[in-house]
């Protein structure tokens, strides 16, 4: 079965964006990569800011961290880092979000855009996760949440992005335990 249009140029996006950055990223190399006329573009998207956005912001609502209820805070945090530990094993998304996050600090619109696209939401699924804790009585009422959130990913994201190292079980558990440590001392 033929790939739909918009499909064919989701992938070519997400391409371009690893291989050439957004800056670096046009609308006419995307329309090369995609084999798309110009139309098939601006029909779907006025400029490459609002198409990025759109794109980046549905590939990461697909891979927002579970929020149902497992019963137990260790086993959120858990599966929050192995959900989140193979969202970022992706080559493309590897090379994609170090990009964005610079190209935020240069572009206070597409700042804005991504963080209320695809930051908000997952910080509201976390936080979702650390009020269930709280209900359950493994969390006090009164954790810090903004500084709860952070914690959940901003040692994964570190570690998978910047610095790199083993992502194995052992370094898993330990990321748990260290996670779960700094939660019950965020007052």
């Amino acid at each position: 079965m033929r790939e739909s249009v918009t499909e064919t140029i989701r992938r070519a996006v997400f391409e371009e964006l690893a291989g050439t950055g957004f800056a670096r990223m046009s609308m006419e190399a995307v329309t090369r990569r995609a084999r798309v006329g110009k139309a098939a573009l601006y029909r779907r998207w006025p400029s490459k800011e609002a198409m990025v956005v759109e794109l980046v912001s549905e590939a990461a609502a697909e891979h927002l961290p579970v929020t149902a209820d497992s019963g137990s805070l260790h086993d959120d945090v858990e599966r929050f880092v192995r959900d989140t530990m193979a969202d970022l094993r992706h080559p493309l998304v590897g090379r994609i979000i170090p990009d964005l996050v610079a190209e935020s600090a240069r572009n206070p619109s597409l700042s804005a855009a991504l963080h209320e696209a695809v930051l908000a939401p997952r910080r509201a699924a976390v936080a979702a996760l650390l009020h269930q804790a709280i209900d359950r009585g493994e969390l006090p009422a009164d954790i810090d949440m903004g500084l709860a959130v952070d914690l959940f990913g901003a040692p994964l994201y570190f570690r998978m992005l910047a610095v790199g190292g083993p992502t194995d079980d052992a370094y898993i558990a330990r990321l748990t335990r260290a996670v779960l440590a700094a939660l019950a001392a965020s007052r």
